[in-house]
């Protein structure tokens, strides 16, 4: 039998109720944390769902030379982007792009790989596009309703062919670079420093990139070019060169046409380098966006290398330049007085064990002092000065320079100069013990030594100084460590000096090469290149105010050009001479030499004027 039971029925009520506030109380909370406590959450995501982030390119720190004239700064270019939120989509506006903006099938893969890999994100297809393609789509806004275009900075070099090599070149950064450390916050897309100083500097002059938002609606298309307030980028730091604009201009007028080389000017002072030259040279202009590949397959097909920096990565047989080397490791290691005249006289050549070697000039010299050595730059002289040093303290003595490494300039690409380190080069690079003979080529600056212009530049550098040689610098105020110095004193520092002037004085090889307002010393050089194409031009020169302290080093390099003293003595006397006459107020001239004065017709007196040595 059944009853009524009200106090179950009020019971089980009451659990209900208790279910319900419990239920409804969850509810509230969820709602709650929901709408209240989560708002900010559901706002980015609605925010991220409404608005797509684009990275804002820094524009690039001005480079300027040591006047403040400008080697490369930035000017405007257009950028263009495809914002889709499948792969297929960004794929098929791709495919309708390539009819208005060119590309090759690497750039096409590139560009597809980069928006299956990142679906969501933004995909640059080209940091360069012209105004005409510009243009061309803006006309035709309803065809890519997915295509972001943008104003970026693009990178220009006023001074083009002339500060190519060592400015170097910018271009998009690379997948491998991207995860290197010193590319760590750079994004894909981003435009940095290849080669030379843009690369050397890219930390400097890259800048810290901003963000810029657009609107797009539920298929990703932008709806609207003012979304949220972006972060604006910051340019990167400016950058002041020691180099003088007006310098290299003038070595790129005067450089021997259809010839290769380079040409090396450091001030004497400070280590600084005042030109840095290479021939031939390339427009930087084309690598500030995107390359076109027939101008890359041209350049880097091209039998000249016009995109090698020879006076830094260029290694050339320093053939005659050398012997002074030669003639400092005797005198630091003694073997040797600054007057002292060799046993052997120079009558065209000198006997070794079984062998004959000869001197360039067939009657020979005489009985000559290191200064008249140098002077005639005598083969028979510095063999005996050679053997007096001996292989091992002539390795010695060229290693402690630096032959063997790097001038420690602050560019990327400097190549290390070739000389053996010791008797073991010979067993791992010919496979055979060297005899003591060995020295005699060395002692010439022939055999397995090979240097770029640069180096040379810094040995002649600590001759012009007081035997020290810093690293040569293209930063302005950059502090640079003494890479080494000559153990020798200065009288014998100046016998060396003394040598150099006999060159250019009076019956001197390159005497047609002497200054009218400055005291030129040097020393030619040739070079055996191979084969049966001309040798290699050398000259070495020293230069300053009459009576005054030497104020450049100039080093120039010829490739095939034959005579050091006909060739490469002119180039670096007419570079020397425009230097100093700015320096010092004189009036520059295109006639500076003493053959240019001859062939002007000319006064020439002031060359006879000066006693010969």
């Amino acid at each position: 039998m059944s009853g009524y039971r009200p106090h179950e029925q009020n019971a089980q009520a009451t659990v209900a109720r208790v279910v319900a506030v419990v239920l409804l109380g969850a509810l509230a909370a969820t709602l709650f944390r929901g709408q209240v406590l989560g708002s900010s959450e559901w706002l980015l995501r609605s925010e991220f769902n409404r608005l797509r982030s684009f990275p804002v390119p820094p524009p690039r720190g001005i480079i300027r030379d040591r006047a403040g004239r400008v080697l490369a700064d930035n000017a405007p270019g257009y950028s263009i982007s495809i914002l889709a939120s499948r792969p297929d989509s960004v794929l098929a506006t791709l495919g309708r792009l390539r009819e208005q903006l060119p590309m090759d099938a690497a750039r096409v893969q590139a560009i597809e790989a980069q928006a299956r890999a990142n679906p969501h994100q933004p995909v640059l297809v080209s940091v360069d596009a012209s105004f005409d393609a510009v243009a061309a789509i803006e006309e035709r806004r309803s065809a890519f309703p997915g295509v972001l275009i943008e104003s970026r900075p693009k990178r220009r070099y006023p001074a083009g062919l002339v500060g190519a090599h060592v400015l170097g070149l910018v271009g998009e950064v690379s997948r491998e670079e991207l995860e290197q450390d010193r590319f760590l916050g750079v994004q894909a897309g981003a435009v940095v420093g290849k080669a030379g100083v843009e690369a050397e500097y890219e930390a400097l002059l890259q800048g810290k990139a901003g963000t810029r938002y657009v609107e797009v609606d539920a298929v990703g298309r932008i709806s609207s070019f003012r979304g949220s307030p972006g972060v604006p980028a910051q340019a990167g730091s400016d950058l002041d060169l020691s180099l003088d604009l007006d310098l290299m201009e003038w070595i790129h007028r005067i450089f021997p046409e259809e010839h290769a080389g380079a040409v090396v000017v450091l001030e004497v002072e400070t280590g600084d380098v005042l030109a840095l030259y290479s021939a031939p040279a390339y427009d930087p202009n084309l690598f500030a966006g995107v390359l076109n590949p027939a101008d890359w397959n041209r350049m880097s097909r091209d039998p000249a290398s016009p995109l090698m920096n020879r006076a830094v990565m260029g290694r050339y047989p320093p053939g005659s330049t050398w012997k002074l080397a030669s003639a400092a490791i005797a005198l630091e290691a003694g073997v040797v007085s600054p007057l002292e005249r060799m046993p052997v006289q120079c009558r065209g050549r000198f006997r070794y064990g079984n062998r004959t070697y000869r001197c360039w000039r067939p009657e020979g010299h005489g009985s000559l002092d290191l200064a008249g050595a140098i002077r005639h730059s005598c083969n028979v002289y510095f063999y005996q000065l050679g053997t007096r040093i001996g292989l091992r303290r002539m390795l010695e003595g060229g290693n402690r320079m630096g032959f063997g490494g790097q001038s420690g300039i602050d560019l990327p690409q400097e190549e290390a100069g070739i000389f053996p380190g010791s008797r073991q080069f010979w067993v791992d690079r010919f496979g055979y013990e060297p005899s003591e003979g060995e020295v005699l080529n060395l002692a010439l600056g022939q055999g397995p030594n090979s240097q770029t212009p640069l180096k040379m530049a810094q040995f002649y550098l600590a001759v012009a100084r007081d035997g020290s040689a810093p690293a040569p610098a293209l930063r302005r105020s950059a502090s640079t460590s003494r890479g080494w110095r000559l153990d020798i004193s200065r009288e014998s520092l100046e016998q060396l000096r003394e040598g150099l002037r006999r060159v250019t004085a009076t019956g001197g090889t390159a005497h047609m090469s002497s200054l009218e307002h400055f005291d030129l010393i040097g020393k030619t050089g040739t070079a055996q290149s191979g084969g049966d194409r001309p040798d290699h031009a050398w000259f070495t020169a020293i230069a300053g105010p009459w009576g005054g302290d030497p104020e450049v080093v100039v080093v120039v390099l010829v490739e095939f050009g034959g005579s050091g003293s006909g060739v490469a003595a002119p180039v670096a006397a007419k570079a020397a001479d425009f230097y100093l006459r700015g320096k010092h107020g004189v009036p520059r001239d295109t006639i500076q030499t003493l053959l240019e004065h001859i062939r002007a017709g000319r006064s020439t007196a002031w060359a006879r004027e000066r006693p010969s040595t």
